[in-house]
């Protein structure tokens, strides 16, 4: 049976627990806040660049750049966005069994990956699965998504895959988080029909699908293609790496809190039996010296 000092004795160990966890918990809050900011600005650019270049491109008959040719899909190239510490509940867990399950249904292609994140390297690379390039301890900053965009849009120039998927947690709120597997290469050309784009205004291009708006171009629209198009792999890739991070520090954030609270009730359930122990062993003195009392008498 435990004795008061053993009680004692857990009841510190798990008391300092709580006040790492609690720490922890403070510092995933500061860090949310930054990443939340960063995610929240940057996601009306990218969806509208990405619904403009959408528009532009579905009146393009003949694409002249790379990354608008559209190839069968034959050679996948899948970027894993995870983190690189744990202490985040099931959210590394989660990314890793989708990308998995990602990989096994398109065993019959060509498959070649990038991993974000150590947790997922490593986890991945225990599967036996090869890289052919990984990024780990790097957080969601321009460069590094300027860095990894370059990659995807040489090798996609040069044939060396026919498709770029993500996978990655989708900041929802602090509590929520959604896993998506999102295509960033090709770009998908918007398709509307049944629209009136005279009511807005504007006219329809004579070769272009019903309901998509004319655009007027200043340059040519190589040239616009050419520039843009660079720019929005950038741009997505950004932002994933901000959803990402966002969702990992949301992920931590409730986690260290569970801990805390999980702590807290242990710590009261230890006191509690501690004081039960304590007042059988004074209920079972008081008797020794009553008894000893009552036989010397």
């Amino acid at each position: 049976m435990a004795t008061l000092l053993d009680f004692r004795r857990r009841i510190r160990s798990v008391k300092s627990t709580q006040q790492i966890t609690r720490a922890m918990k403070f510092v995933a809050a500061a860090r949310l806040r930054r990443a939340q900011e960063k995610v929240l600005a940057a996601r009306p650019y990218a969806r509208l660049m990405q619904s403009v270049l959408r528009s532009a491109m579905a009146r393009v008959e003949n694409p002249s750049h790379p990354l608008m040719a559209r190839r069968p899909e034959e050679r996948l190239l899948l970027l894993v966005l995870s983190g690189d510490r744990g202490l985040c509940g099931a959210f590394n867990a989660n990314i890793i069994r989708r990308a998995l399950e990602f990989l096994r249904k398109r065993v019959q292609q060509k498959l070649a990956l990038i991993p974000i994140g150590k947790k997922g390297r490593d986890a991945l690379r225990k599967q036996k699965w090869s890289f052919v390039a990984e990024y780990i301890n790097v957080t969601a900053r321009v460069e590094i998504s300027k860095a990894i965009a370059a990659q995807l849009i040489e090798r996609y120039s040069a044939g060396e895959v026919d498709a770029v998927y993500a996978v990655y947690n989708e900041f929802k709120t602090v509590l929520t988080q959604k896993l998506m597997v999102e295509k960033l290469l090709p770009i998908e050309p918007e398709r509307l029909e049944g629209s009136a784009p005279e009511a807005a205004g504007h006219a329809a291009a004579p070769g272009a699908p019903p309901g998509l708006v004319d655009y007027i171009y200043e340059q040519p629209a190589a040239e616009i293609f050419g520039r843009l198009l660079p720019r929005y792999v950038e741009t997505q890739v950004l932002r994933v790496m901000l959803e990402s991070s966002a969702a990992e520090q949301a992920a931590r954030l409730t986690a260290m809190d569970s801990a805390t609270n999980n702590a807290a009730e242990l710590i009261d359930a230890l006191t509690l039996h501690m004081n039960k122990v304590r007042q059988a062993t004074i209920t079972k003195e008081i008797i020794e010296v009553v008894s000893g009392a009552a036989w010397t008498a």
